[in-house]
């Protein structure tokens, strides 16, 4: 999971300097940075927040050892699935992608939605953590936007009293994921989206959001293993991809992000072929994909990037684009950008309708705060660094902050 807080001055987008001694300045200035204020959550919505802040919440706690393994240890995820009966299974009224990875999870599920919405899809995307209210980690509808505290509030209304039972049943231990992630799913089925775009929260076969059947699963991917919450989800790189490969499915596809440990694309294969599910990968070797250069393109910082991608293993899939300008930077965000259209060609091949142009567009149209962001003069001034061009970059851990 993200967190929000890596500040850099760069000369090149592969040289950057940690503004260390900046930070206590950059912090106390940051609530004047525009798009970027700490806000409270509406007032609308205090009622909901109140309850969820009542919930374990191991974002803040911390995740317990072995917890997202799928053992004796791990979470129980047949409380979530009768969290989710009570509720009337709002899983089942969708279909859904779900995204498991140690990195990249959110900026795929991002660039998928988009690709969904350029062809007119009313898509539901489901991801954590947030920057500024709890709202962003739910989208919905054509144009992507956070659940607004109204929609979110009525929901809350129309189902606490099924959360109370549920949360008595359970003698209290259904935590805040669990509650968001339902609360997310009977919003998804409330607007009848077409599809659902859901990251997993931590590792994959005992996460609250992995009681998608695999009638409703359209497609699972996998970004990439590494070293994440090794505590929680087994000690081990081999424990942490069979825990992520839980989210596969019998005979539904599996896209793969990588590139892989050689022996760890293994153990997500093998797992796909017990389940009878067809592999597709965005780092075939058949696959080519470049950035050409960095320019300002309608006010933002973009990346020009060519992606022909070739699949003929398990799929016969195959686009090429030329002259992307992606406004997500970096090579880590071009092989997220491949992961997602490699989903896309999937869900293409199972008959949805998804044009060659709907993927430009959804690439293109899509824009993260936080990840690889380059702030502008307006921003760099206010947080008393007139003249500086500032980088700001959300890493997950500390082996990916020097990534671009």
């Amino acid at each position: 999971m993200k967190n929000c807080g890596v500040f850099s001055r760069f000369t090149s987008l592969t040289s950057r300097k940690t503004l260390a001694s900046s930070t206590a300045r950059l912090m106390n200035n940051f609530e004047f940075v525009r798009g970027f204020s700490g806000l409270s959550e509406d007032p609308e919505l205090k009622e909901f927040t109140d309850y969820m802040d009542n919930l374990k919440n191991y974002e803040k706690s911390g995740v317990p050892k072995a917890a997202g393994t799928d053992s004796e240890d791990g979470f129980d995820l047949g409380r979530m699935r009768r969290l989710m009966e009570l509720l009337g299974n709002p899983q089942s009224k969708f279909k859904a992608v779900h995204i498991a990875g140690t990195k990249g999870k959110g900026s795929t599920a991002a660039f998928l939605s988009n690709i969904l919405r350029a062809e007119g899809y009313s898509v539901g995307c489901y991801t954590s953590p947030h920057i500024r209210t709890i709202r962003e980690r739910i989208s919905l509808g054509n144009l992507g936007e956070p659940v607004s505290a109204k929609a979110l509030s009525c929901l809350f209304q129309r189902i606490k009293m099924i959360l109370d039972q549920a949360v008595e049943l359970e003698d209290g231990r259904l935590s805040h994921f669990e509650v968001f992630t339902a609360t997310a799913f009977s919003l998804f089925a409330q607007e009848n989206v077409d599809i659902a775009i859901i990251e997993a929260g931590l590792g994959g076969a005992r996460d609250a959001t992995n009681v998608i059947s695999s009638s409703g699963l359209a497609a699972a991917v996998i970004t990439t293993i590494g070293e994440e919450h090794l505590a929680a989800l087994g000690g081990s790189l081999e424990s942490i991809a069979m825990a992520k490969a839980g989210i596969i499915k019998h005979g539904r596809p599996l896209v793969l992000g990588g590139p892989f440990l050689p022996h760890i694309e293994h153990i997500l294969r093998d797992k796909a072929s017990a389940m009878c599910s067809p592999v597709v990968s965005a780092s075939d070797p058949g696959n080519r994909s470049t950035i050409k250069d960095i320019s300002e393109c309608r006010g933002k910082h973009c990346q020009s990037c060519d992606m022909v991608l070739k699949i003929e293993r398990d799929f016969q899939l195959f686009i090429e684009l030329f002259d992307v300008k992606l406004c997500m930077l970096g090579t880590h965000q071009l092989q997220n950008a491949a992961t997602a259209t490699c989903a896309a060609l999937c869900l293409r091949d199972q008959g949805w309708r998804i044009a060659d142009g709907s993927v430009r567009a959804g690439l293109e149209n899509t824009i993260l705060q936080g990840r690889t962001q380059i702030l502008g003069s307006k921003e760099a001034e206010a947080l008393g660094l007139p003249g500086a061009t500032l980088l700001l970059d959300g890493a997950i851990f500390s082996a990916y902050q020097g990534i671009c």
